[in-house]
């Protein structure tokens, strides 16, 4: 039988915005052409651009986004697929978190009306100083310190953002209901846990919300319990736009039981009211957060498109396997019975060895890697796909081999 191995594969990028040079040069140039116009590409590289209405074509093995958030790319569809979908979780972390304090301050000092009464000033009045001091009483704010934050979601930028107001002085409420053991071992001791959202939104001064947009987490502050908050109170919301209810904010407002909304998601309900931050979608926006997403996520792109491995995919295990021999397979499937046992008894049947192999799952999903001892014949790959459940199969020899 023919040997499915082929000379050095090539891989097309099809990059859709503009990614961080610094993440482009790390994929080297005889193996990955980048380019904005790639019919057949093996793989996506975007940050913002819309995939869900695109047609993506099949030779597509993995969409990668520079970015912590994916509601841009139909994760479902992909999945379906066998295509993983990856993100940079952190990698924007300080940069969020500095933004979450620049809000804060800019609700606490009054900051935003300030601004707009010294913006309409006269400079060239012979008056302009009397009035600027007659007019910086009704913008006399309060100090941070002293007052309690609440943070709903301790991923890296929910304990960055707590670490951060401790060192203000700030005492800190944080709920999560799912923290990882990495953000447990991230959170700094002062906080003081809370055992519900409700009891978050009654504790606090402040509340930053930093959660994913889920079904569990859509509306997540609404009429129901936003009357919870201290009066005054200020709410941040620098996750996604819908973890919030627009209309029960704008109430709450309106009755001045909340002092101030801060957001980073303008839209046409939120933009008009005074008392209402809203920045234009600025969290990741810095040149250090830029190259960190795509230098992070360009390096898991390349494990996977070379090695299989898979980190940091949001519809997928992770998995990772040291290269013990020069022919690897990966395989995507539907985590239902007997799929290892067939995968092995279609390998053992083309009279291949198996050195390695590693099997993880994650809901619906499975995904296998396995190092074999010997080239593997293209009969063999289509048999895998022949597999009831097996989603993709991808052949990943090491150059040369």
């Amino acid at each position: 039988m023919a040997d499915a191995t082929a000379a050095l594969q090539r891989f097309g990028i099809l990059v859709l915005n503009e990614i961080s040079a610094r993440g482009l040069a790390r994929l080297p140039p005889e193996r990955y052409a980048t380019s904005a116009d790639i019919a057949a590409p093996d793989a996506v590289l975007l940050r913002s651009a819309d995939l869900n209405t695109r047609s993506l074509p099949a030779s597509v093995q993995a969409i990668a986004r520079a970015g912590a958030g994916t509601n841009n790319i139909p994760v479902a569809r992909m999945s379906e697929r066998g295509v993983p979908v990856f993100n940079a979780p952190g990698a924007n972390a300080n940069a969020v978190k500095e933004l979450v304090l620049a809000a804060m301050l800019l609700a606490a000092r009054n900051l935003a009306p300030a601004l707009r009464f010294v913006a309409q000033l006269d400079p060239q009045a012979d008056a302009m100083d009397k009035r600027v001091e007659d007019g910086k009483k009704a913008f006399a704010g309060f100090e941070l310190a002293g007052h309690t934050l609440g943070i709903i979601g301790l991923g890296k930028v929910g304990c960055l953002v707590a670490d951060a107001a401790i060192k203000l002085g700030m005492e800190v409420y944080g709920f999560d209901p799912h923290i990882t053991v990495d953000a447990a071992w991230s959170l700094p001791a002062q906080v003081r846990k809370a055992g519900s959202i409700d009891e978050v939104l009654r504790s606090a001064d402040f509340v930053s919300l930093h959660v994913p947009l889920i079904d569990a987490t859509r509306g997540m502050v609404d009429a129901r319990n936003i009357g919870q908050m201290r009066p005054g109170g200020v709410l941040l919301n620098f996750s996604r736009e819908g973890v919030v209810a627009e209309a029960a904010v704008l109430a709450a407002l309106d009755a001045k039981a909340l002092g101030w909304y801060a957001c980073d998601f303008p839209s046409a309900a939120v933009n008009a009211h005074p008392r209402v931050i809203a920045l234009p979608h600025l969290g990741a926006s810095t040149a250090e957060a830029e190259e960190n997403c795509a230098v992070m996520v360009v390096d898991q792109l390349r494990d996977f498109l070379e090695h299989g491995n898979v980190t940091n995919a949001v519809n997928f295990p992770q998995v990772g396997m040291a290269r013990e021999s020069a022919w690897r397979i990966g395989i995507a499937n539907a985590n239902v019975p007997n799929m290892l046992g067939q995968i092995s008894t279609a390998m053992a049947d083309a009279g291949l060895n198996i050195h390695n192999m590693v099997n993880k799952s994650r809901g619906d999903m499975a995904y296998t890697l396995v190092d074999v001892d010997s080239p593997v014949a293209a009969g063999v790959l289509d048999a895998l796909r022949a597999i009831d459940g097996v989603l993709s199969v991808r052949y990943l020899p090491m150059p040369g081999a």
